[in-house]
């Protein structure tokens, strides 16, 4: 009997053993389970730490690039209006120095053409008179002086040179330069009666003022 006793406790003790043995390998893999989940949920959260956290920095370094990308864009777009305007100046400056000089170079050719057919004025003269003393009898001298002084004021014509004949017209001061005075029988009181000398201007130019008798008034 009490060996049946024993053997029951035996096994009975066998059994808790089993069970507690069971129930702390139960505990130490859930230990460890615990543990390596602690390990991996660490490790991803360090990962996650390590994702993240450059991009604070790096997003800062963009904005910084952005900023001083469009502080120089800014400094060459001064530079450019700075260049423009300068430019714009020049040529400006320019343009005036080229209308100036061209001005001068022609008044300077203009003054030459002035002088050069105010020498040529008493030819003209000279070949009139020539004419006037030849009468009305035709020759071969008359004609051949006839020709010179047509071909003479065609040149000046197209040279753009006028005769001032102001016979009959009211004096003008501007164009005529009055020598003598005529009496009231001779025409329109102010009126040039006697062309002594043509006068002749090139455009509003005047190059000889004509010679003119007016009559008084």
């Amino acid at each position: 009997m009490n060996r049946k006793k024993k053997k029951r406790g035996a096994e009975k003790n066998g059994r808790l053993r089993d069970q507690l043995r069971k129930a702390a390998e139960g505990l130490k893999d859930k230990s460890e389970r615990a543990k390596n989940m602690n390990e991996e949920t660490k490790k991803e959260q360090e990962a996650a730490q390590e994702t993240q956290s450059p991009e604070v920095p790096e997003t800062q370094s963009l904005e910084d690039d952005a900023q001083a990308l469009a502080a120089e864009l800014e400094k060459v777009k001064a530079q450019c209006d700075e260049y423009l305007d300068l430019a714009q100046r020049k040529q400006a400056e320019f343009a005036n120095y080229r209308r100036r000089t061209e001005g001068i170079r022609q008044e300077a050719f203009d003054d030459g053409r002035r002088d050069a057919i105010e020498k040529l004025l008493p030819v003209i003269d000279n070949l009139e008179r020539a004419l006037s003393a030849a009468g009305e009898e035709e020759s071969g001298l008359k004609s051949g002086v006839e020709m010179v002084l047509r071909q003479t004021k065609e040149t000046f014509g197209k040279m753009g040179v006028e005769e001032i004949d102001p016979l009959g017209q009211p004096f003008d001061a501007e164009l005529h330069n009055a020598v003598m005075q005529g009496g009231a029988d001779e025409g329109e009181p102010g009126t040039v009666c006697l062309v002594l000398q043509k006068g002749y201007k090139l455009g509003s130019r005047v190059i000889r003022h004509a010679m003119v008798k007016v009559v008084a008034g």
